[in-house]
């Protein structure tokens, strides 16, 4: 099952904040022995982010979708997976249930009597708008819930909430997956080195070690080794072997090498 996330907001493209989650999504599965396929930045934009939902529901890939799921005008995400499945929006009654929960908490934190039928109050309940059929997500923060339909998962912006909502998805319906892709990365810094030299040696390392795939992260300027080329093989089984061979076609090439590295 391949893993995607999606991360909604003209804020993130402007550069008028900075995106933490693509990293964080790649630290939270990294720990659990999974990893990130792909990633896709969207604006506030209806007819985009319907088009990346319709695409993430299509794809049948376990999809974590960042932002846009609140209530004011530049908040589109809700309306966009209804649109992309052609269902209808519905007040769940859970996500209701834990609206009017939190406006109860706020209300006595101020010190004044909650009013359900106040206008912002009313308003609030439209957090709870979800695609029919939705699952709800738990917010350990503020109890305003995310939402799940089949494998997309729908989280708010704020880091201190999506992170936690994102774990809870893992550990709660994908335990299962939890070390099914754990990778075993083996490589060397091979200095002075060009690429197209050596493509047709990855080349043949990939094709001699099925599962294996070969790596190259060329750099032309680094402050210590200066021109070199990292050149390594990942996969779940058999590493050891195509690095040997990986290492032996380097060596007949006559390559001067820098540090050998393993990252599990």
């Amino acid at each position: 099952m391949n893993i995607g996330v999606i991360i909604i907001g003209d804020e993130i493209l402007s550069g008028k904040r900075r995106d933490g989650h693509l990293p964080k999504a790649i630290e939270l599965l990294g720990a659990r022995g999974l990893s990130l396929s792909w990633a896709r930045y969207v604006g506030d934009d209806r007819r985009l982010i319907t088009e990346a939902l319709a695409y993430a529901f299509a794809g049948g890939d376990l999809v974590f979708s960042f932002g846009g799921i609140g209530a004011t005008p530049d908040d589109h995400t809700r309306q966009c997976a209804a649109a992309a499945l052609g269902l209808p929006l519905a007040l769940h009654p859970q996500a209701r249930a834990l609206i009017e929960e939190r406006m109860q908490d706020v209300a006595r934190e101020q010190g004044v009597p909650f009013e359900p039928d106040r206008p912002d109050n009313v308003h609030r309940l439209n957090m709870g708008m979800f695609p029919q059929g939705a699952r709800i997500i738990p917010n350990p923060y503020n109890k305003i819930p995310g939402f799940s339909l089949a494998d997309v998962h729908f989280v708010p912006g704020f880091p201190v909430m999506a992170w936690p909502m994102l774990e809870w998805v893992l550990d709660t319906h994908y335990a299962h997956l939890h070390g099914g892709q754990r990778q075993v990365e083996r490589s060397v810094i091979v200095l002075g080195a060009m690429e197209a030299t050596l493509t047709p040696l990855m080349e043949e390392v990939e094709a001699r070690h099925p599962g294996i795939k070969v790596f190259s992260l060329p750099s032309v300027d680094h402050p210590q080794w200066g021109r070199h080329i990292e050149l390594g093989v990942k996969g779940r089984d058999g590493t050891e072997a195509a690095y040997q061979a990986l290492r032996a076609g380097l060596e007949a090439h006559g390559c001067q090498f820098g540090p050998e590295m393993v990252r599990p």
